[in-house]
């Protein structure tokens, strides 16, 4: 696996979703894990940037992650919605924002 620079973790209740870059710019990680497989995946890679939008549950992540040596930012919601894609049938093309 190529080396992952920066991660976008879109945060539920029980199913996350994983977009990971290299610092080309490429997705190299695209993943669903289930809340028990999370931390374990993170503590797999190596220290890297990871954005995620705040909520409540995200400040619980973020000290989970900052624990793990990652570099965690929280993105205020208004800044995260244009990224988001309409559809499920949408989720292969690329994401423009």
């Amino acid at each position: 696996m190529e080396e992952i620079v920066t991660i976008g973790l879109d945060i539920a209740k029980s199913v996350f979703q994983v977009h990971g870059v290299n610092s080309a710019g490429e997705a190299v990680v695209r993943r669903q894990l289930k809340r028990a497989r999370m931390l374990p995946f993170f503590a797999k890679l190596p220290p890297c940037l990871i954005g995620i939008e705040a909520c409540n549950n995200s400040h619980y992540w973020a000290r989970e992650l900052s624990a793990l040596g990652h570099d965690v930012k929280l993105m205020p919601a208004q800044y995260v919605n244009p990224c988001r894609l309409p559809s499920r049938r949408k989720r292969r093309q690329p994401i423009s924002c």
